[in-house]
């Protein structure tokens, strides 16, 4: 009997210690990467699901304008009906308002001026310097933000529908419609925003650290995969160094979020309802937001390393290492995984979850460091290595872990107890 419990315990460490199954890498053609884009919309809340999103509502804002201006109205130009929808779908439903009545204003002011110099001196090239001066200068007004050129722009079409009129009565009626025209689709377009699917939500500041935590997430369980393969060829690593480059304009969306987080509650129906009355507001996003950009730039020079360096199967040190550094990554994205997911309604769940997944990517980081400097013959000290490097920047993606760690326990009010590791992906 003893024999026989000693026979499976020993089997059992066998199958502990045997290695696991590496992740299949993933195809790296462009159809398998559209492939990959769509699946990350359809499964998960990141920047994919909202460009989508955004392509939809434009569509839908430049069909129902459309269908108001041409079909309904018969009007002349309907054309400025869903252009002005589109034009002002914006990334909050406060900023589309904002931004719908800056456009309105400088469309008017600029059919306006070529109404008033058209009056008095006619369509000719005279009115014509004359409407642009001062519409470029009006342009310039700050008041009217990005919306500004507008003015120049609008004065002419109007200049161009009013040269084109049978009479002047013609021609005030056509500049009357453009602005008509315009109103629809700026309230078509705010409408719809509003209304379908209000974009940032109650907490726009979270989706923002969602959507750059799933990215964050994606990159590193991509990498990880090709370093247990051993497959990480020129063509793959550029890949992985544009992916991180496209990271940098995803924190600063992700740090805009978090400005504009109020904008949010403004005009959005969901603030109506009871149980938003009186969320609890979580500050922390600022600084949680800066620790994810320090992470992608991170990310930018370890896959720049990469970039830099093919010589995986060199010898049986290199390979070690990076198989070990996979693993290592296979936790971070477990980590940043946790990060697309945050809800500052389970706060404390989450926090142990991380505090399981940083303990864990600590192991493995140690485990490579152990490799790296017992024995083996990497060249650390090497800048024209990249191992020296990569070993610092695992360095400094766990302690900026471990300071957004620190954050979400302050947020929380209390620290959260010590979890039981638990184990990365293989």
């Amino acid at each position: 009997m003893a024999q026989a419990q000693a026979q499976a315990r020993g089997q059992a460490q066998d199958q502990a210690s045997a290695p696991s199954q590496p992740a299949p890498v993933a195809s790296q053609g462009p159809a398998a990467r559209a492939s990959q884009w769509l699946r990350r919309a359809r499964h998960a809340n990141g920047q994919e699901r909202h460009t989508l999103t955004l392509i939809a509502k434009c569509t839908l804002v430049a069909s129902i304008s459309w269908v108001i201006a041409h079909v309904v109205m018969r009007a002349q130009m309907p054309a400025f009906a869903p252009f002005s929808a589109v034009l002002i779908m914006q990334i909050t439903a406060y900023k589309s308002v904002l931004q719908a009545l800056r456009y309105v204003v400088a469309v008017t002011v600029g059919v306006s001026l070529q109404g008033f110099f058209g009056a008095v001196a006619g369509p000719n090239l005279v009115s014509f310097v004359l409407v642009a001066l001062v519409a470029v200068t009006i342009g310039r007004w700050g008041r009217l933000g990005e919306q500004g050129p507008q003015v120049a722009t609008a004065a002419f079409f109007a200049f161009s529908t009013y040269a084109a009129a049978a009479s002047q009565s013609q021609g005030l009626k056509e500049l009357g419609q453009i602005v008509l025209l315009v109103l629809i689709g700026c309230g078509v377009g705010v409408v719809v925003n509003v209304l379908v699917l209000p974009p940032m939500r109650y907490r726009s500041a979270e989706h923002g650290i969602h959507a750059l935590g799933r990215s964050l997430s994606d990159l590193a369980s991509d990498i990880c995969a090709a370093l247990r393969e051993g497959e990480w060829d020129k063509e793959r690593t550029e890949h992985w160094r544009r992916r991180a480059k496209q990271l940098g304009p995803m924190a600063a969306q992700a740090q805009a979020s978090v400005r504009t987080a109020w904008e949010s509650t403004f005009y959005h129906p969901r603030r109506l309802l009871r149980r938003h009355r009186g969320s609890t507001s979580f500050t922390a996003y600022q600084q949680l937001a800066d620790a994810l950009e320090r992470v992608t730039h991170q990310m930018a020079s370890m896959t720049r390393s990469f970039d830099q360096w093919h010589e995986a199967g060199e010898n049986r040190d290199h390979r070690e290492f990076m198989e070990r550094y996979g693993d290592f990554l296979a936790c971070f994205a477990d980590i940043a995984g946790i990060f697309g997911r945050l809800d500052e309604d389970r706060l404390t769940g989450q926090l142990r979850e991380l505090r399981a997944a940083d303990e864990e990517a600590r192991g493995a980081r140690d485990r490579l460091a152990d490799a790296a400097e017992n024995g083996s013959s990497l060249p650390l000290s090497d800048p024209s290595r990249p191992f020296g490097i990569l070993l610092a920047e695992a360095v400094r993606l766990l302690d900026e872990v471990e300071h957004t760690c620190q954050v979400m326990e302050q947020a929380v009010g209390t620290p959260a107890p010590r979890a039981e590791a638990a184990k990365c992906p293989a």
